[in-house]
């Protein structure tokens, strides 16, 4: 069987592509699921404080209904994926409800991975479009890469991109939405 794509067109741009018409989707009024936004521009974490863009790996975003972060509008903005569930967590035991949330979605980037003092941090990647909703993503957990909160949880929507991932830098994918409080404190 020939291969639909053209040679000169990868994967990832198919995602891309793909990633480009679901943000503009979201545009046209979804209703249930505002756009995600870009966190590159100096952004705090509402759960940490950190600086978003400072750090490395994935981030995320979440809207919750009914509800907002003090001190600026929707979404709330996290430096990583721990923090972002951290924050969903503590916010559902204050009666928040979820309206959608984004992490980065490492088979949308050309993600590198780094060594420094012993470490291997992964590239973070904070546009708007390459944000994903959680509930169409996997996260790897257990590799061998770090990101703003120490252990990252690599997200990705295409399972080989998580696989290659997986079979580079160890760990085991599971549903973004199967991170538990347990999971998070085992890190």
């Amino acid at each position: 069987m020939s291969d639909p794509w053209p040679s000169d067109v990868s994967r990832r741009q198919v995602l891309m592509a793909g990633a480009g018409l679901i943000a503009f989707g979201g545009c046209l009024g979804d209703g249930d699921r505002p756009a995600p936004i870009a966190l590159d521009g100096g952004q705090s974490c509402d759960q940490c404080g950190m600086i978003i863009d400072q750090h490395p790996g994935p981030a995320g975003q979440t809207y919750y209904r009914e509800n907002s972060p003090p001190g600026h509008d929707p979404p709330a903005r996290f430096c990583s994926t721990i923090c972002t569930y951290r924050h969903r967590f503590a916010a559902s035991d204050r009666g928040w409800r979820v309206q959608v949330t984004y992490l980065t979605d490492y088979a949308l980037v050309d993600y590198e991975v780094r060594s420094e003092g012993g470490s291997q941090f992964i590239s973070a990647h904070l546009g708007g479009e390459v944000f994903a909703p959680a509930d169409q993503l996997e996260v790897v957990v257990g590799s061998d890469v770090v990101g703003a909160m120490g252990p990252a949880l690599v997200p990705f929507s295409d399972t080989d991109a998580a696989d290659d991932f997986v079979a580079t830098h160890g760990g085991e994918r599971i549903a973004a939405e199967s991170i538990s409080r347990e999971l998070l404190e085992s890190l």
